[in-house]
């Protein structure tokens, strides 16, 4: 049987999606975007994000994997890469967590290879308490206690995606 906590509400959840929209669009007014999503967690914020930013944007993304259920491997896999000619041009990365920093470091070096004019990322978590990778994030939703969370695109085995909030997570036997 699968167990959790509510922790955070689809309604602070889409409150928090639009202050860093109108932050990221301030920061970008003027200026195109391509933002690429990292899948499969991101896909929910990202949507909400990108849909609530007032800047011309260009969608991409990354399809990458470092976990094994509740555990990251420490290996990363890119299994779908970015397609946008990037050189030159506004990178906006977009995650739901940032944890040990492993993946999302991985996937910044690839894209900060590839000449971007820059690049800045979002993600909607950040558990610190994680952390063996130190990576520069510019816009972060939430910081989150070293606990296990899904919702919102954020998965165990690939279930609870779909919910509309975030909840702790405990696996009982």
């Amino acid at each position: 049987m699968i167990t959790g906590t509510p922790f955070l509400s689809a309604e602070q959840i889409q409150e928090k999606v639009i202050e860093l929209a109108d932050k990221i669009s301030r920061d970008y007014a003027g200026k195109e975007v391509i933002a690429v999503g990292i899948l499969k967690g991101s896909f929910m914020f990202f949507a909400d994000l990108t849909r609530n930013l007032d800047i011309p944007v260009f969608i991409d993304f990354v399809i990458s994997s470092s976990y094994t259920r509740t555990s990251s491997t420490g290996e990363v896999s890119i299994h779908y890469d970015i397609r946008e000619a990037i050189e030159g041009k506004n990178v906006l990365l977009i995650d739901d967590i940032i944890d040990t920093g492993i993946s999302l470091n991985h996937i910044r070096e690839k894209i900060l290879s590839r000449r971007p004019a820059s690049l800045k990322i979002c993600v909607l978590l950040d558990k610190k308490a994680r952390r063996v990778v130190d990576v520069p994030v510019d816009y972060t939703g939430f910081e989150i206690p070293d606990k296990f969370v899904v919702g919102y695109g954020l998965d165990y085995n690939n279930n609870f995606r779909n919910l509309p909030y975030i909840s702790t997570f405990k696996k009982e036997s």
